[in-house]
């Protein structure tokens, strides 16, 4: 008997195109399903219909049936449903309640009422299942982006949930990070569902692909585009004079996380900076921008820097997705909008940012800072959210823009780095090393 049944599901955001459309589907005790789809395509709807937030948390028009171990999810509340599933969000940022991660993981544990002696043992032990032990007693706000994404992680696994529904669950994370979760999802004994945009990281774990687009499950298998790639990287010499450089710097926060940094970044160059999570990606890029100041050594800097966030939604300001973008440029709404369109989102313009998908934001807020043609451009984790068609179109405008400038990418996604980087750098000493 299948553990989950959707049956002609619709739903519609208010004020909105339908975000699903006569979705029919079984989920097997146990089974593991990929779900894949350009961004905007309804995977998010789906996993919250699937959790019971649709319709009870969001609001909309809902028609059709999902029961989740026997019970209808219109009459049931998604409270009533904690412990039986357990969902892992899009935005990690968003999910976290408390400021100490071993309290985090222990919250969804106090709600499903666990004995209060069994608490501590499995949060800890769902910690070190995701390779977070270490990460006990840090206060969250201190964590970087893979870091936290673990702990989210542990979260939901630690309650031992029948149904586990996972959206981008690896954006943030390295590569053996990456590997790591969805092996942990897996063994779990739960029915897994994971949304993902890099199909390479989920596909051999997976006993079923799902293909939704525009609302709509398809029929005809995987476009082309969401097939595994070669993820072989390049490596060689800067190129072209030098817009940036660390110099022996070193930085520390309530740890060291930096020593002795050199790096050199060209003009007309793309770099990628690769390195697991917490090895201080995020924060080579921050000094590289200006916006940490090297505590030893030196950075040298020619020109206008601008920054792409790793989590550029919680930075959105504007009423207007043309606003938005038009904050570089001093208002200008014409650029704006051609800034919009050149990362597929013409027709945006009105469209107020916090109604647009992750992805669809993630998007938005690249094109807020390529607009103002700067001539250091750092980008945090940009394929976070993107599905493989943006992925290349956006491989195709940062390599027509890199003549005029120098390009630092920190990214996790090596099929990215790959097709974009003209030179690959690691935080790995084994690789290219950055860390002295």
């Amino acid at each position: 008997m299948a553990l989950a049944r959707v049956r002609d599901l619709s739903f519609s955001y208010p004020e909105a195109a339908p975000a699903l459309r006569n979705v029919s589907l079984d989920i097997e005790p146990g089974e593991v399903v990929a779900l894949f789809g350009p961004s905007g395509s309804g995977k998010s709807t789906l996993l919250r219909a699937l959790a019971g937030l649709v319709p009870h948390f969001h609001g909309g028009r809902f028609a059709g049936r999902v029961e989740v171990a026997g019970r209808d999810t219109r009459t049931t509340r998604p409270a009533d449903l904690a412990g039986t599933v357990a969902t892992l969000f899009q935005d990690p940022e968003d999910q976290v309640v408390f400021t100490r991660v071993e309290a985090e993981v222990a919250f969804g544990l106090e709600n499903i009422g666990t004995p209060p002696a069994e608490i501590p043992l499995r949060a800890t032990a769902a910690l070190e299942a995701v390779g977070a032990g270490e990460l006990a007693d840090r206060p969250v706000a201190e964590l970087s982006g893979g870091e936290l994404q673990r702990v989210c992680l542990a979260s939901v696994l630690a309650l031992s949930p029948e149904l586990l529904l996972l959206d981008e669950p690896t954006s943030q994370l390295d590569p053996d990070g990456a590997a790591a979760a969805i092996g942990l999802a897996r063994s779990s004994g739960a029915a897994v569902v994971v949304s993902e945009h890099r199909p390479e990281r989920v596909l051999e774990a997976c006993d079923r692909v799902i293909f939704l687009d525009e609302g709509r499950v398809c029929e005809n298998g995987l476009p082309d585009a969401w097939l595994p790639r070669d993820p072989d990287l390049p490596s060689g010499e800067p190129t072209g004079a030098a817009v940036c450089g660390l110099e022996a710097v070193s930085f520390a926060y309530d740890r060291p996380v930096l020593d002795g940094v050199s790096l050199e970044i060209g003009r007309g160059e793309i770099v990628a900076l690769l390195g697991p999570n917490g090895s201080g990606k995020t924060t080579i890029g921050k000094l590289a921008a200006g916006l940490l100041d090297a505590q030893s050594g030196r950075v040298v800097r020619h020109g206008r820097a601008c920054y792409l966030s790793q989590d550029p939604g919680r930075y959105l300001v504007a009423e207007r997705a043309d606003e938005e973008v038009a904050l570089a440029v001093g208002g200008d709404l014409v650029r704006a909008r051609v800034a919009l369109s050149d990362m597929g989102l013409a027709g945006y313009a009105d469209r107020h940012p916090r109604d647009l998908s992750s992805g669809e934001r993630e998007r938005l807020a690249l094109a807020a800072v390529l607009v103002a043609e700067p001539d250091l451009l750092v980008l945090d984790e940009p394929t976070r959210g993107v599905d493989p068609e943006r992925k290349d179109e956006l491989v195709r405008l940062l390599r027509a823009q890199a003549p005029g400038r120098a390009t630092l990418v920190a990214t996790n996604d090596l099929v990215f780095a790959r097709a974009v980087a003209d030179r690959v750098v690691s935080t790995i000493p084994e690789r290219e090393a950055v860390l002295a």
